[in-house]
């Protein structure tokens, strides 16, 4: 069945048992986030909320899984779409010696033809009912977490054009509703249509946007996608689905939209119009992206199709809906790396609790040293991997999946003294421990393979853990009361890295304590040293990679210590603590972590037993809220 909006893809959800539909009224302020985040860190349906306090029922959660991911993809497995890309892509590049052979090549180009987008004479289904006084009101546009500067627009397609060559341009930008008719668009720097916005300034003219909500839930998906900047958006999509995308021209702006969207936004941005403070917002990397200056979005009109159904996403800690967005495009995007990039690389995987770009691991057909040199050259370079802060890379046949098996041989494969770099490049906008914004450390680690000779003594002879009757957790915190818990779950794993919770008091605390520890027997042999603060789930792993791999720069909080005996050469101590001026001479605001609010909670877990939603799931914000640090949105 073809899938042409919203109401159809909740219907294909239905039968497939993947959606509940909730009647109660939940308000969109606060309520339906605490919903949205007990289930989908629980792995449950998409939610249709049919009670919104507004004329459009509200749709989330509708890719928070990998079978829902492929429904909308419209796949069996998501490296299916990958393998296409292959087949077509191998079609195209290998020797043709004959003109039979050419020709045979033909219905092929008819097919990627079929795939363009095509305007459309008249209006579309996104443009039947026409508001007369539009008002973003009218939706049930959600404020997601406590502390967020108001409502946002989650899901917004955002269709802008470059003003020099006509090319378009959808993206998926946060917008903050302030008023009837007006938002903030919240572009970053490095993105596409932040390009186009700076060339109509320099033009002195006004900006034609446009918002798609809805519709075929591929748009969505291709409007996340990390494509170059002059690759249309509805080319993939077309791709995808194997038909065009039919477009309809706004009725008061230059500009053209999928005819079959749920709901259509028109507007405008002058960019000679002063800037408005956006935030905060509680976002994808589970810290609240705090009060910046962005551009203005002006409403002109807003149109929908009948029975539309507006769509809406929560981000915060992982995991969230986002994270097999993100899994698709990694499965999507290898295969293109590697054909154009790295055909080296054997596979990929982006662990959720590195929030996309913070965390990458790659393996490699290894045939050289500095092989993974040549790999990190490539993919800082290439794209919006330039953001990844941590990128790993192992030998094929480490399974990059398994976690565990990635740590080992880092554990195995690991000289610190010459596999590990430290550099420093463009960062996410969003990563807030970078020493400035959106410039910082990053790091490799070369866990490939090596000839034995190459590793230091306590590699050679793998002991990396405790031994029985050295210091246990009481002992060590009595010697250094700093420390307020020790996890040894890796150690016992025999990986060579041990975690610690601390509280800091003095500059170069980390560094110090670590100097210190390897002094006493038994720790000198362990070759990583991992802190976390005090607050932090110290015995959740999924919990220290997320916070640590968020709260370090590489170049300023990453230390390489010289062991006073030699059995392991060199050893390495992460500081994965919040920093502070007093300590770190960190002079940025340092952001919260998202979670709802006692009185939310409370409301939840009050009406849960009628929402249909079987039985009750305790808050995930009650242990994060213990987590969290006096003030609101930024730490005072």
């Amino acid at each position: 069945m073809p899938i042409k909006h919203l109401l159809d893809f909740v219907k294909l959800l239905e039968r497939e048992n993947e959606l509940v539909r909730i009647k109660q009224f939940v308000n969109p302020e606060l309520e339906i986030s605490e919903i949205t985040d007990r289930i989908s860190k629980n792995n449950g349906p998409a939610l249709l909320f049919e009670n919104t306090g507004s004329a459009f029922p509200l749709l989330i959660n509708a890719y928070g899984s990998e079978k829902r991911m492929c429904l909308a993809l419209g796949v069996n497995q998501l490296d299916d779409i990958a393998k296409e890309i292959k087949s077509l892509f191998q079609s195209f590049t290998k020797p043709y010696q004959r003109f039979s052979s050419k020709l045979k090549l033909l219905p092929k180009l008819g097919q990627i033809a079929s795939w363009m987008p095509v305007k459309k004479n008249g209006r579309g289904a996104s443009q039947e009912m026409i508001m007369t006084s539009p008002d973003l009101r009218q939706l049930p546009i959600m404020k997601c977490w406590p502390f967020d500067g108001g409502p946002f627009l989650t899901l917004p397609m955002v269709h802008t054009i470059d003003p020099e060559n006509g090319i378009r341009n959808i993206g998926i930008y946060r917008m903050q509703v302030f008023d009837s008719n007006t938002t903030a668009m919240h572009w970053h720097k490095h993105k596409v249509s932040a390009g186009h916005f700076r060339k109509y300034k320099k033009l002195h003219q006004k900006m034609p946007v446009a918002i798609a909500l809805g519709g075929d839930p591929i748009l969505t998906y291709c409007a996340t996608a990390p494509l170059p900047p002059n690759l249309d958006e509805y080319i993939l999509a077309g791709f995808l689905r194997k038909k065009k995308v039919e477009l309809v021209k706004c009725l008061t702006q230059d500009i053209w939209v999928p005819a079959d969207a749920d709901i259509i936004l028109e507007g405008f941005i002058d960019p000679d119009e002063d800037l408005i403070l956006e935030g905060p917002f509680g976002d994808h990397t589970g810290y609240y992206s705090l009060e910046d200056y962005y551009p203005k979005f002006h409403l002109t009109a807003m149109t929908h199709r009948k029975h539309a159904i507006y769509p809406s996403t929560i981000v915060g800690i992982p995991p969230q809906e986002d994270a097999w967005i993100g899994k698709a495009t990694e499965r999507i995007f290898l295969e293109p790396i590697k054909m154009t990039l790295l055909p080296e690389i054997d596979d990929m995987d982006m662990p959720v609790e590195g929030v996309f770009h913070n965390i990458v691991i790659t393996s490699i057909e290894k045939e050289y040293e500095g092989h993974a040199d040549k790999v990190k050259n490539s993919l800082w370079g290439a794209g919006q991997m330039m953001f990844n802060k941590i990128l790993i890379v192992t030998s094929s046949p480490v399974n990059v999946h398994d976690y565990w098996q990635v740590a080992k041989a880092i554990t195995k494969n690991t000289n610190l003294a010459q596999d590990v770099f430290v550099g420093r490049g463009p960062m996410d906008v969003l990563d807030h421990a970078a020493g400035q914004f959106a410039f910082g450390g990053k790091l490799l680690i070369d866990a490939t393979e090596k000839s034995l000779d190459t590793m230091p003594a306590a590699v050679q002879s793998e002991k990396h853990s405790l031994d029985t009757g050295h210091l246990n957790e009481e002992e060590l915190t009595q010697i250094f009361p700093e420390i307020t818990a020790i996890n040894t779950l890796l150690l016992q794993q025999g990986i060579s890295c041990l975690i610690l919770a601390i509280e800091k008091n003095k500059k170069k605390h980390v560094k110090l304590l670590t100097q210190e520890l390897l002094k006493k027997a038994g720790y000198d042999t362990i070759r990583w040293f991992i802190f976390c603060e005090a607050k932090a789930d110290i015995h959740s792993l999924s919990d220290i990679v997320w916070r640590v791999a968020n709260n370090i720069d590489p170049q300023r909080d990453c230390y390489f210590i010289s062991s006073e005996n030699k059995t392991a050469e060199v050893h390495m101590a992460i500081d994965g603590t919040r920093k502070n001026k007093q300590f770190d001479n960190f002079k940025r605001d340092w952001p919260n972590i998202t979670c709802s609010d006692e009185i939310t909670i409370q409301r939840i877990d009050k009406i849960w037993p009628e929402l249909g939603l079987g039985k009750q799931i305790p808050s995930p914000s009650v242990k994060y809220a213990n987590e969290s640090y006096p003030g609101k949105a930024k730490v005072d």
